[in-house]
C-alpha cells in the first residue's frame, strides 16, 4: 500500500515535473493531503518530521493512521511515507515502524562521519526495499529544532555521499525552511547545476519550498530536482483559515465548536494549498505512470 519514493522521482527527473512532500501533522493533514493527491491523480510523499511523529504518538501510531486512511478513502495513486530530517535513531525506528522511505540528515556531522552513518542505512533500506534520501550542505532556517543558515553544499561532497548508493539527494542551494526573509538572496542555480554535473542522474531535493518564487520552481525542476517539500506553507493556510472562522464566531453557531466542523475551513486551505502545489511542480495527471 506504501512505496518506495525511489520508483516516483526517477520517473519525476525524467519526466521534467517534481513529486510534492508534503509534512504531515495529524489525521486532517494526512487526509487532505492524501484526497487531494487523489484527485489530482498525483504521486504524493507524506512527510513525517521526529517531532510531529513524537506528537502523533509515535511512529507506528502514523503508519497505522496512514495505510487506514489509504485503505478506508480508496486512496490508489501512489503514495510513500517517508521521514524527514530523520537522526540516526529515527531512521531505525522508521524502517522498524513500516515507513517506505527515509531521510537521514547527516548535514551536522563531519562528512566523513555523513558518509559513514549513510553507508550503513544504504544496507538497511535495500534489504527493506526502502528510499534513502541524504542532505549535504544544511537547509537554513528552523526545523524541529534543526537550525541552518542555509549554506550551499560543496559539490565534491554531493557525489561521495550520491556514490553511497542513496536513492535522492538534498544538497543546500541556499533554501531555507520556514518564511524566506525580505534579503533572501534566492536559490543558488549555479550550485544546483555543478551539484548535477557531478551526480549525474540521481534526483535531487528542493527543502524549504515555501516561498521559492513560481520561475525558480520550475528552473529547479529543469536541472534536476525531482522532490519539492512544502509544510509551512499548508500550516499558515490552515491558521489562516481556523482564525476567520473563530473570528467570524461561526464556533458559537449551532454546533460550529464540533471539531469537525471547527478544523473543516482549516484542511479545504490545505487541500487548496497542495492542488496549488501539485499544479506548480507538473506532477499532475502523473500517476498513471506507475
Amino acid at each position: 500500500m506504501l512505496v518506495s519514493a525511489k520508483d516516483m522521482l526517477q520517473k519525476a527527473r525524467d519526466g521534467k515535473y517534481a513529486v510534492g512532500h508534503f509534512n504531515i501533522n495529524n489525521l486532517e493533514w494526512a487526509k487532505a493531503v492524501l484526497l487531494t493527491a487523489q484527485e489530482m491523480n498525483s504521486p504524493v510523499i507524506l512527510g513525517v518530521s521526529e517531532g510531529a511523529g513524537k506528537y502523533m504518538g509515535g511512529f507506528k501510531a502514523i503508519t497505522g493512521m496512514v495505510k487506514g486512511l489509504i485503505e478506508g478513502l480508496n486512496i490508489t495513486v501512489p503514495v510513500a511515507l517517508h521521514l524527514d530530517h530523520g537522526t540516526y535513531e529515527g531512521c531505525l525506528k522508521c524502517v522498524e515502524a513500516g515507513f517506505s522511505s527515509i531521510m537521514f540528515d547527516g548535514s551536522h556531522y563531519p562528512i566523513e562521519e555523513n558518509i559513514e552513518k549513510t553507508k550503513e542505512l544504504v544496507k538497511i533500506v535495500k534489504e527493506k526495499g526502502m528510499s534513502l534520501e541524504a542532505e549535504v550542505g544544511s537547509i537554513g532556517g528552523e526545523e524541529d529544532g534543526v537550525i541552518g543558515m542555509g549554506e550551499c553544499a560543496d559539490p565534491n561532497e554531493c557525489k561521495a555521499i550520491a556514490d553511497l548508493g542513496v536513492d535522492m539527494l538534498a544538497a543546500g542551494i541556499g533554501n531555507i525552511h520556514g518564511k524566506y526573509p525580505a534579503n533572501w538572496k534566492g536559490l543558488s542555480f549555479e550550485t544546483l547545476a555543478a551539484v548535477k554535473e557531478k551526480v549525474g542522474d540521481m534526483p535531487l531535493v528542493l527543502h524549504g519550498g515555501t516561498g521559492i518564487p513560481t520561475d525558480m520552481i520550475k528552473k529547479a525542476i529543469s536541472l534536476g530536482v525531482a522532490k519539492i517539500n512544502v509544510n509551512t506553507e499548508c500550516q499558515l493556510a490552515f491558521a489562516a483559515a481556523t482564525r476567520k472562522y473563530i473570528e467570524e464566531g461561526k464556533d458559537l453557531e449551532g454546533k460550529g465548536f464540533d471539531p469537525r466542523k471547527l478544523l473543516a475551513p482549516g484542511t479545504e486551505a490545505i487541500k487548496a494549498t497542495v492542488r496549488e502545489k501539485i499544479e506548480l511542480f507538473g506532477s499532475a495527471g502523473k500517476a498513471w505512470l506507475y
